[in-house]
């Protein structure tokens, strides 16, 4: 009895050190998805989904939410199962916000609601931290809308707030033009930028409130400036904003609700001539790398480095190997950069020095249909 027990024990022993080995060999490659939202002509367009696994030479897009006008801005919980797209259209009262359900195991879309925009051409979608509450910027509009977010997806319209006044450049600031809503890290403040008076409004935020929207002040950027996009530090101390009209990037510090300038740095190479707009901005993993997008004549990405005097500095100038880059993203783990065009109908992957953070163009691209951005699942 006692050598058939000490046999046992040996195979018991052996078979799961052959287990823990045969695990350790099989790795699952690395695949990096995102959504993907475009401009559409015909029904067989819409939203779509990318898929890139590297180690495969994978790079592969399908759409998965065809018969949708313009979802040019599509956002999706931390659990990837809820999605949250718009049609930048205009109609009475607006344009559209839709919340979807999404399934994990099938890429595939269903709509859970629908409401209106409240304002023309919506183009920016936010989640709050806590994903309870959307805010929606309508372009067109000059206004922006706050929906509350049921744990089913459902959306409720809190509120909506128009934007007065205009600028300097009559053709594109007589009217006001909100193109992104942004809350600050810690959930406090909504930040919203309005191309056509040239300021960026600062909204405290109350959760508990039925109108959870509050103006605190406004700042204002050089007129002409046009600001667009924007994106918080990891600590919420600082706002990287860009400037579209002018393609400047602009660092902001950021107080208990005040915005001061830090900084502020040309995308232009020297004596570059033609039209420009700066369109996107992202931050690196780390937070040591800024990236922005210009498109216009330059067709470039931008990387922006800090300096360990906290003071940032230009690093590179590339071509962002397409026409017209309105979007781009980095993978979660900062080793490849996207870049959607909207006129070459095509995204292309960059390779990125994590260290330096400077980028080289890969054989890596495919085609689809106006796409204009880019959403990383999986965060």
């Amino acid at each position: 009895m006692q050598r058939s027990l000490l046999a046992a024990v040996i195979l018991a022993i052996s078979f799961s050190c052959n287990t823990e080995k045969t695990t350790e060999i099989i790795e699952t490659p690395m695949t990096y998805s995102f959504l993907v939202g475009t401009y559409t002509d015909d029904a067989s367009q819409g939203l779509n989904q990318l898929d890139f696994t590297p180690s495969e030479n994978k790079l592969e897009i399908r759409t998965i939410f065809p018969g949708i006008q313009g979802p040019s801005f599509v956002v999706a919980n931390s659990a990837g199962d809820k999605v949250f797209t718009l049609e930048e259209i205009d109609n009475v009262p607006g344009g559209n916000i839709i919340s979807l359900n999404r399934s994990t195991d099938k890429p595939t879309l269903t709509k859970i609601s629908e409401l209106p925009s409240f304002g023309d051409h919506p183009c920016y979608l936010a989640l709050s931290p806590n994903e309870k509450f959307l805010t929606a910027a309508n372009y067109s509009g000059g206004n922006f809308s706050v929906y509350k977010v049921d744990e089913k997806g459902d959306l409720s319209h809190l509120q909506s707030i128009q934007h007065e006044g205009s600028s300097v450049n009559k053709g594109r600031q007589s009217a006001p033009h909100v193109h992104s809503t942004v809350f600050s890290p810690d959930g406090k403040y909504l930040l919203v930028a309005d191309l056509g008076t040239d300021e960026v409004y600062v909204y405290n935020f109350d959760a508990n409130s039925p109108e959870p929207v509050t103006l605190n002040n406004a700042y204002k950027v050089t007129p002409g400036d046009g600001p667009r996009h924007l994106v918080f530090s990891a600590d919420g101390k600082e706002i990287m904003l860009v400037q579209e009209m002018t393609a400047a990037l602009e660092i902001l510090r950021f107080d208990s609700g005040k915005i001061s300038q830090k900084q502020r740095i040309s995308l232009l190479s020297e004596g570059f001539e033609g039209a420009v707009g700066a369109a996107e901005v992202r931050l690196s993993p780390d937070g040591k790398h800024i990236y922005v997008s210009n498109r216009g004549d330059a067709n470039t990405i931008s990387v922006i480095s800090k300096k360990v005097s906290g003071e940032y500095e230009f690093t590179q100038q590339i071509s962002s190997g397409g026409i017209m880059p309105r979007n781009f993203n980095l993978t979660s783990d900062g080793k490849y950069l996207l870049a959607a065009h909207q006129a070459s109908d095509d995204i292309v992957v960059f390779e990125r020095d994590e260290e330096t953070g400077m980028l080289t163009q890969t054989d890596w691209k495919v085609s689809v249909h106006s796409p204009v951005y880019l959403f990383r699942l999986g965060d």
